[in-house]
């Protein structure tokens, strides 16, 4: 049988959410959606798309990290937005936050996120290592 191990963050800022952060399952990651909330739960950004998208991708490299791996090995991302206008400033976040080959991607419009103030949430797949 495979292991099978939480990913722990202290302090951990989903804990009231009830849910993990992510799972190790042998050499793979799986990573919760991380949206604009920082390591005090507070939420960032209110109203500005490119600081909840700093949050949030910092938010991806620090979980992948306490995983064991780092955003040059996401091999899958799904990116929720609560607005499609912003997908130009997605294409840009990857070029910034990932590296070639860019991991493969799907990008949904949705309605509305976990906290009405949230405009976007990714959630990843990863290499171990």
């Amino acid at each position: 049988m495979t292991d099978v191990a939480p990913i722990e963050l202290d302090p951990d800022p989903y804990e009231p959410f009830r849910l993990s952060q992510g799972f190790r399952v042998g050499d793979l990651l799986f990573i919760s959606g991380q949206a604009a909330i920082d390591e005090q739960g507070g939420l960032v950004g209110l109203g500005d798309f490119d600081a909840q998208a700093e949050q949030v991708f910092s938010n991806l490299k620090r979980v992948l990290e306490a995983g064991g791996s780092s955003l040059d090995r996401v091999v899958k991302v799904t990116i929720f937005l609560t607005d499609m206008a912003n997908f130009p400033r997605i294409v840009e976040l990857r070029r910034k936050w990932f590296t070639p080959p860019y991991p493969a991607d799907t990008i949904v419009e949705v309605t509305s996120l976990a906290l009405p103030e949230l405009e976007l949430e990714i959630e990843a797949i990863a290499v171990a290592g």
